[in-house]
């Protein structure tokens, strides 16, 4: 019987584990399963980029796997049963611009449910939008976590006349994105960003000091130290006591993972992520491997990494390896998860790298403008490359996976 591996998610994460594992894995030996609620491949660090107005290249997955042996389910994931080694999955066919990524925990969910068993799980779901618990944020705000969302606000910045405002709530560098990209392409608009922080505070002097001269460039106000209390119609108000007001509010305060691995049994963190070991391996469940924002991983340092791009394709490159060698008998991967630079968009012109050190600590060096842009752009179609080319770099010869004998409890490999 072949080995039948589910892979949860395609994000890059997920389908880049997916299409690691083709490579490694002999079609014969393994069954891989793709699951994932929209049809086509969402770059998910251009969603500044769709919201500001821009069309991005669709990328189907019914062509991105076609000849690999992966086999793309298009439905929502609504149960996860780790005792049982099943899935629960509906299938969808989203409408334009509907929330696919809205997902209610719980078996059976919806009409045509369908259970699915798997002997490995690589559970690779991600993250959306977290509105903090702060009121008025999910009524009033807009955000940029995903393709839906994106579409929707780009919807809505299409329809503002000259001079009205928006307000980017967040500091982080979805935040820096999206208020330069939006004023970049509407600059006819008051464009406003309010960080929790001081303005790039994690960044170096030069970084810093680069930040500050784009946003002037561009005409964007940044309200520092501005805690966002409540979200209403017209705008923000903040723990300091200070309204702030906004025609439309984008909400890009951090993110929060998919609650399905909650409402399971596998072992989780207060925030929902699922515990994992050096090589992406669920400590309570070895049959689970999750990766990307759905992992709480440990990088140097004994530092979690933090939720993103830099810190995902790593770990699905860490989790393919390991199940192939534990499959094949191979030797466990070791390769470090570490930071080597932070790459912020800063508009289509204008470019911030900050290095930094393997534990993402701010290094003095910084590479800015126009060549940082590019240097941004080849890392965004790189890594939208390594998804759309799941077989690019086959093995001359992958390894047979070893089975079990039933009988006897020994090692045997399958046919050559």
């Amino acid at each position: 019987m072949q080995h039948r591996i589910i892979v949860l998610g395609a994000g890059y994460t997920g389908a880049i584990a997916a299409g690691r594992l083709a490579r490694r894995l002999r079609r014969e030996d393994v069954a891989i399963t793709l699951v994932n609620a929209e049809p086509d491949f969402v770059e998910r660090v251009r969603m500044h980029q769709l919201a500001a107005g821009q069309d991005l290249k669709p990328r189907p997955f019914s062509e991105i796997f076609a000849g690999t042996g992966v086999e793309v389910r298009v439905a929502r994931v609504t149960g996860v049963d780790v005792d049982r080694k099943t899935v629960t999955i509906t299938p969808t066919t989203p409408e334009p611009g509907a929330d696919a990524e809205s997902i209610t925990p719980g078996p059976g969910a919806g009409a045509g449910a369908e259970e699915l068993a798997y002997d490995t799980l690589v559970y690779a779901l991600g993250s959306g939008w977290n509105p903090q618990g702060v009121p008025g944020t999910a009524e009033h705000a807009y955000e940029i976590a995903s393709r839906p969302g994106a579409l929707r606000l780009r919807e809505r910045l299409a329809s503002l006349e000259a001079g009205q405002s928006v307000l980017v709530v967040g500091g982080g560098l979805t935040g820096l994105e999206a208020a330069t990209e939006i004023a970049e392409s509407r600059p006819d608009l008051k464009v406003a960003l309010a960080a929790r922080d001081g303005l790039g505070e994690w960044l170096s002097p030069k970084g810093r000091a680069h930040l500050r001269k784009v946003f002037a460039k561009l005409g964007i106000t940044a309200y520092e130290h501005a805690a966002v209390t409540r979200v209403t119609a017209g705008g923000v108000s903040t723990a300091d006591g200070r309204d702030l007001p906004a025609a439309v509010t984008v909400w890009t305060a951090g993110f929060a993972v998919h609650p399905i691995a909650r409402a399971t049994a596998l072992e989780v963190t207060g925030t929902g992520q699922i515990v994992v070991d050096r090589t992406m391996r669920s400590v309570s469940h070895p049959d689970v491997y999750a990766i990307g924002d759905a992992a709480m991983a440990m990088g140097p340092g004994d530092k979690p990494l933090r939720m993103s791009c830099a810190s995902g394709t790593p770990t699905a490159w860490q989790a393919a390896d390991s199940i192939a060698a534990r499959l094949t008998g191979g030797k466990l991967p070791n390769a470090p998860l570490r930071y080597f630079n932070q790459c912020i968009s800063l508009g289509r012109k204008e470019g911030l790298i900050q290095y930094v050190t393997a534990d993402d600590r701010s290094l003095s060096a910084v590479l800015t403008g126009r060549l940082a842009a590019v240097y941004k752009e080849l890392v965004c179609k790189g890594a939208a490359w390594s998804v759309a080319n799941p077989m690019f770099g086959m093995p001359a010869r992958r390894r047979p996976v070893i089975r079990t004998n039933s009988t006897t409890g020994t090692a045997v490999k399958s046919a050559a």
